[in-house]
């Protein structure tokens, strides 16, 4: 039986005891819930002892009222606890002096999707360092990396932070957000007291989940568009789509499992990944498939598309690298059709004078890569290795599990 930090500590009197007297915050989304599916914000404020006096949302909001990116979410007043509800994603990224003057202690129950650039990652970086400036404690409820330990991608370059980069890790970290609290205190000299609460019984190696644990535990989206743990898998990948002119599916009921657009023709995509790289493409299986967004880019518009599909026994933990895969594709589609606008132009993340494809990717490398007629995959594939063996040997003193 697996128990998530939240869980222990509403289970374990002797566990919440440093916490008795202390004026206590909460920082969580609409994942944020125990094994009976009470939302901590309630089950923390029923609790006998415990001196509930603030609650943070990050973005998508506490309750995930929001759907797409830089829509932002306001404070407000907590109709239940009369408590103050104040977002990390309207006004300010960072919290404020007066925010951080409503507790004492900031427990942090956020789900995350094990990907560099969900942004909730970023804003426990803030908090931590926020924490750290100003006398506070933090303490991290721990919760599954939905994806496991297996680590993909280049890592964030120096320069490249962002909300979306929280600093050099690779696209897929393979840690907990206890984990990465570990490595953010480190990493970056923080002085502050941070404690992690950690899981009991989480295997991240045990299938059918390799991470999550499917059949035992309900999944709840931590943003509006990450409806499975499928998505989960996929995303460290089809992330990269937000990026580009091409849907990642916003708008149907499998949002980032998929990609395509109007103007291209999937079935030759997926032959010329394959003939490029069959290797990068093990682990799952690829679809074409036709799907019409209901809104967000190329709305009602039919689109011809690749479905990822890692939801059956073809899928293969270890062999899937899913970001990898979505290169591929840019690669694929740049050989089929040279001049295919492929890279967005636009405001993303409150960044304006850097694309949104190399703010995903903490630099130029992969857009680069994918431009140059010449770069093979043997080449992308020697740079991300030696990011990914780097961080792997990094990681090793923050494990927890």
């Amino acid at each position: 039986m697996i128990l998530f930090g939240l869980d222990r500590l509403l289970a374990d009197p002797a566990l919440r005891r440093p916490l008795v007297g202390q004026r206590v915050a909460l920082l969580a989304h609409p994942a944020s819930v125990g094994a009976d599916l009470t939302h901590a914000i309630d089950a923390l404020a029923a609790l006998p002892g415990l001196h509930l006096t603030a609650a943070f949302g990050p973005q998508h909001g506490l309750r995930g009222d929001k759907q797409d990116n830089m829509i932002e979410s306001p404070d407000f007043l907590d109709p239940r606890h009369g408590i103050p509800v104040f977002s990390l994603y309207g006004e300010v990224r960072r919290p404020t002096a007066a925010m951080l003057d409503t507790f004492d202690v900031l427990l942090v129950d956020l789900q995350d999707l094990g990907c560099r650039i969900y942004t909730f990652i970023t804003t426990l970086r803030y908090m931590l360092e926020a924490a750290a400036q100003h006398g506070k404690t933090v303490w991290v409820l721990d919760r599954p990396n939905p994806v496991g330990r297996p680590v993909e991608g280049l890592c964030l370059q120096r320069g490249w932070e962002s909300f979306v980069g929280a600093g050099p890790l690779p696209m897929r970290h393979g840690l907990t957000l206890g984990e990465l609290a570990r490595w953010f205190v480190a990493e970056f000299r923080l002085d502050v007291d941070c404690q992690v609460i950690p899981m009991q019984g989480w295997q991240p190696d045990a299938a059918p989940g390799f991470g999550w644990p499917l059949g035992e535990r309900v999944w709840i989206n931590p943003s509006p568009n990450a409806p499975n743990p499928f998505m989960a898998r996929c995303y460290v990948g089809t992330v990269l789509l937000e990026g580009t002119t091409l849907s990642e599916g916003r708008g149907t009921t499998r949002p980032l499992e998929l990609f395509g657009a109007p103007d291209i023709n999937a079935s030759a995509v997926i032959a010329e990944m394959r003939a490029l790289a069959p290797d990068w493409l093990a682990g799952c299986r690829l679809r074409r498939c036709g799907f019409e967004p209901t809104f967000h880019k190329h709305v009602g518009a039919l689109c011809d598309g690749v479905q990822i599909h890692v939801d059956d026994q073809a899928y293969r933990h270890r062999e899937f690298r899913p970001w990898r895969l979505q290169a591929l594709a840019f690669k694929a589609i740049r050989r089929l059709y040279p001049e295919y606008p492929l890279w967005r132009d636009f405001v993303y993340e409150y960044e304006s004078n850097r694309l949104a494809i190399d703010l995903i990717n903490g630099g130029e490398t992969l857009r680069a890569w994918v431009d140059d007629s010449a770069a093979t995959p043997a080449d992308l594939d020697r740079l991300a290795a030696r990011d990914e063996a780097a961080w792997e040997e990094t990681r090793r003193a923050h494990l927890l599990y």
